[in-house]
């Protein structure tokens, strides 16, 4: 058998060996950045190895870590995932053991990334590789622990400053500390554990400025709140500031603002009257028809949902026009943002006045037709059970205008398909209640199966 010699590119020898045939220290390679992992700044080698001495656990440090960039050789080729027991064939290709053993146990005797036949099946170990890689991860997870300890104790120093500034300073702790908070999960918690949330909340007030509730908000809505905080925010004056913000604000406070809101609806004590503002709803419809920041849709639809689940508040969001604003909206939305509207308009079509809306509304029908089998169970449910309220409020006038919009041929298709019993037993009465109006052969030929189902 002849004697294996691998090549200066292969994944083990390039470890043992730079381009120009010199011997790779284990800490020049570090050091010098050789892998893309050079030493960060204020982490000394004699750090990460002490960190090693320390026997952190490897898969621990990869796992906590979720790094983005990663040394290509650090990688498996089989898995995508950084080794962390690598071994080497005769090919000199390095691989995750339980991966190539794997490749081995489904009759696999080649190697996976070069397909050559093995001509020796054992694995060697690759132990430089190995330190190599443990190295690497215990210098960035040092670094790590390093910024969380750093972060924490400033977030606790902004904490105590906020109790004593004013004006422009209080302004700058706040940004300071909204930007910590929203990169640091340490951050967030030492904010909570040392009473920043009632900081932060008494700022929030009638005579609050833009400035200053724009950053507090930020902060708030990063952070997780407990009943007596939830409480506390929905107090009217705090509230009005939210919905200031929601309509003056950037597109970022006007997210913010509407995620606090709906995150303080959550509370099982909320009382509806705090959200029942002509002036909240007039605000979230802007949120969700803004033409330039499509990325405040969700938020606004998911709020506007939580408001339409109390029964008492569905008059007032008819009330503001919101049925026909989201039934032109439907053709523009992704399919998440689809379904929040369609659940909205199905909850608002649960009231008379919303169901004399939905009818009302010029396009109702023809996008609720061709939203049938088209994005999701769901949204067909949503669909068909809004049909059904403006067909049953007015038989005559919206059952011939949806059959004319091939609903027929859309109910066919439901009813043979494999989706919810629920949904086949709709699409049946729905289908018997837009038959009535005609004779069976007219009918037959007014479902156009053909046309709608290419």
């Amino acid at each position: 058998m002849p004697m294996f010699q691998p090549s200066k590119k292969d994944g083990a020898a390039g470890l043992e060996g730079s381009g120009d045939g010199q011997i790779l220290d284990l800490d020049t390679a570090v050091k010098d950045g050789v892998l893309g992992g050079a030493v960060a700044a204020g982490v000394t080698l004699a750090d990460a190895g002490a960190v090693v001495c320390e026997k952190l656990d490897l898969k621990k440090m990869v796992e906590e870590l979720d790094l983005a960039e990663i040394p290509t050789v650090f990688v498996c080729p089989i898995s995508l995932e950084p080794m962390q027991d690598p071994v080497t064939l005769c090919t000199g290709q390095t691989y995750e053991r339980s991966n190539i053993l794997k490749w081995f146990s489904l009759g696999h005797y080649t190697c996976p990334t070069t397909m050559q036949e093995l001509w020796d099946d054992s694995v060697t170990p690759n132990k430089t590789l190995y330190h190599l890689i443990l190295t690497w991860f215990s210098q960035k997870y040092l670094l790590m622990k390093k910024r969380s300890e750093d972060v924490q104790g400033r977030a606790s120093e902004l904490i105590e400053t906020l109790k004593k500034v004013k004006g422009q300073a209080r302004v700058q702790a706040l940004k300071e500390l909204h930007q910590i908070v929203a990169a640091h999960a340490s951050a967030r918690k030492t904010v909570v554990d040392e009473g920043g949330v009632a900081v932060i909340s008494s700022l929030l007030g009638p005579f609050t400025s833009h400035a200053v509730g724009c950053e507090a908000v930020g902060i708030l809505v990063n952070l997780t709140l407990d009943s007596e905080s939830k409480n506390n925010l929905m107090q009217p004056a705090k509230i009005s500031l939210m919905v200031d913000m929601l309509n003056e604000g950037s597109i970022d406070t006007k997210i913010n603002s509407t995620r606090l809101i709906e995150k303080l609806m959550e509370e099982k004590d909320f009382r509806p009257e705090v959200v029942s503002s002509h002036r909240l709803l007039v605000g979230l419809m802007r949120l969700v028809k803004h033409k330039r920041y499509t990325n405040g849709i969700s938020p606004g639809l998911s709020l506007l949902r939580s408001i339409c689940s109390h029964k008492q508040l569905r008059s007032l969001v008819v009330s503001i026009g919101a049925v026909p604003q989201l039934v032109e909206l439907l053709p523009s939305l992704d399919p998440d943002c689809l379904e929040l509207a369609l659940c909205i308009l199905d909850t608002l079509s649960s009231i008379p006045e919303g169901k004399v809306a939905l009818k009302d509304c010029t396009n109702t029908i023809s996008n609720m037709v061709r939203l049938l089998m088209r994005v999701s169970e769901n949204c067909t449910q949503y669909a068909l059970s809004i049909l059904w309220s403006v067909c049953k409020l007015s038989p005559e006038e919206c059952s011939s205008a949806a059959v004319d919009a091939g609903l027929a041929a859309k109910l066919f298709l439901v009813i043979q398909s494999g989706c919810n019993p629920v949904l086949k037993q709709r699409s049946s009465e729905l289908l018997k209640l837009c038959s009535l109006n005609y004779t069976d052969t007219t009918f037959i030929s007014k479902c156009k199966l053909t046309r709608t189902i290419q």
